[in-house]
């Protein structure tokens, strides 16, 4: 098995490393970008990137599942080993020209994330984990952070897409941590966010709206450094639930009893959709 997974880290590092050169291509240019929901944008460069990956991965292992953000899910889910892909986390950072985005490729096992590879396309560094194997960045190991308290602490996470429409959109999480905290980010992209605590820059991670290919990668990082990953309330995380909460380790329990404590804020004006520049109200 385990030979199984080195020989899919080895191809999963030229896929990565092939799609981030690709995607620094893309930087600068004028890009023709469309709007799958409102919030969530894709382009060209996403479906370039996309393809590359897939043309290497079925290549090698054609006999493996693949789970993507813009194509979906390919052969059974029921299969050994499954690909998680996001061939471009951070689209709306990227469009924008906001150099925090990233090539994420992560495996999984049945229904377990197994492998990880992140890329991060403007700084190049390269994140890569399997299972039982240790984690690094460019080839040299990385460890979580040893934060002991919540004051002391940086924390990441993000907001979904349906946050117009949904009280349940980790606003109040976001203000009853910032106040607990030395800070927080959002960085808009959930992989690097994961990266990052694994390597002890940042000290934990929570988020809802998330879907397999943002996060496969990250949380074997994450456990491969030393840290911990689980659902919200510490049982274990499943990828397809949409919610995460990783730590060093150290502050998961602290951070579990927090998010249990946070009730959604008031709403006190309308969850709709905005309008665009030029439409008119109905």
């Amino acid at each position: 098995m385990t030979e199984a997974l080195l020989r899919r880290l080895d191809v999963a590092t030229e896929a990565a490393l092939e799609a981030a050169a690709l995607l620094r291509e893309y930087v600068d240019k004028a890009l023709a970008i469309e709007e799958k929901r409102p919030g969530d944008l894709v382009t060209a460069a996403d479906r370039a990137s996309e393809e590359l990956i897939l043309k290497i991965l079925r290549r090698h292992f054609p006999e493996d599942g693949i789970l993507t953000e813009e194509s979906g899910q390919q052969g059974s889910p029921e299969g050994t080993y499954t690909w998680a892909i996001d061939p471009l986390d951070g689209t709306t950072n990227f469009a924008h020209g906001y150099p925090f985005a990233a090539v994420s490729i992560g495996l999984l096992e049945g229904r377990e994330p197994v492998l990880g590879v992140v890329c991060d396309i403007f700084r190049g560094d390269l994140f890569r984990a399997v299972q039982g194997m240790g984690a690094t960045r460019n080839r040299k190991p990385i460890r979580v952070s040893s934060t002991t308290e919540l004051s002391r602490s940086l924390l990441v996470t993000g907001f979904a897409y349906d946050r117009r429409e949904t009280p349940d959109n980790n606003y109040a999480e976001f203000c009853h941590f910032t106040h607990l905290t030395q800070g927080v980010r959002r960085g808009g992209s959930a992989a690097l966010d994961l990266a990052y605590v694994a390597t002890g820059q940042l000290d934990g991670y929570w988020e809802r709206g998330l879907s397999p290919w943002d996060i496969a990668a990250g949380i074997v990082l994450v456990r491969e450094a030393g840290g911990k990953v689980t659902a919200y309330d510490g049982s274990p995380v499943d990828v397809y639930s949409g919610r995460l909460l990783a730590s060093n380790g150290w502050l998961h329990a602290a951070l579990q009893e927090e998010l249990a404590q946070v009730s959604p804020l008031p709403v006190s004006f309308p969850l709709r959709r905005n309008r665009w520049p030029g439409e008119r109200s109905s």
